[in-house]
């Protein structure tokens, strides 16, 4: 069965890759670039400071680092863990697909860091100020899907690594919301 789900994910990974062309290269790679979400995370900082003031904000500084670095390494921790190898270094794929970065990064892919960051922040900041902020939460998941999705784009990550991105980063976000609200209770912020 798992042998069939790999090949499977292949398969997908074949078709989703190659809807791409290159009028559309520039734009996912940019999408995929660490800092193009710089000035959501600024706009995410300053909403928290206006929606719950200072020591809030510092904590969830705080709670935010904590949260990537725990989703980063539990991600390395997976990838070397599983191995299982990158699109770009899969043999068996290679020549069929289509590579738009320059380079493939690590060698293992299981799972997409990537996608467990940029949906841990995303779903965070949706359980955190949705009731607060009208539709932060729709358009934060939307952007992560996006983020994940340019993954299989440019051609270094499977639909299975991005999809178990995804969910790594709602649980880890789900478990550090409950920690940061733990925190402010414990320490009447």
């Amino acid at each position: 069965m798992w042998e069939e789900l790999v090949q499977y994910d292949k398969e997908l990974f074949l078709w989703l890759n190659k809807l791409g062309n290159p009028t559309w290269d520039g734009f996912w790679m940019f999408v995929t670039n660490k800092f193009s979400s710089i000035p959501i995370y600024l706009g995410l900082l300053l909403l928290s400071y206006k929606k719950l003031g200072f020591k809030k904000t510092l904590l969830l500084l705080v709670t935010i680092a904590l949260l990537i670095t725990v989703t980063d390494q539990l991600s390395n921790f997976f990838k070397y863990g599983v191995q299982r190898l990158r699109p770009c270094y899969n043999p068996e794929i290679t020549d069929l697909m289509r590579l738009v970065k320059s380079s493939c990064g690590g060698k293992y892919g299981y799972f997409s860091a990537h996608a467990a960051n940029s949906a841990a922040i995303a779903f965070f900041f949706a359980f955190l100020l949705g009731k607060q902020v009208k539709y932060i939460g729709i358009i934060l998941v939307i952007w992560a899907f996006i983020v994940a999705y340019s993954r299989i784009y440019i051609g270094v990550h499977f639909p299975l690594d991005v999809v178990t991105g995804l969910l790594i980063g709602l649980l880890m976000s789900w478990l550090f919301v409950k920690l940061y609200i733990f925190a402010i209770q414990k320490y009447h912020l």
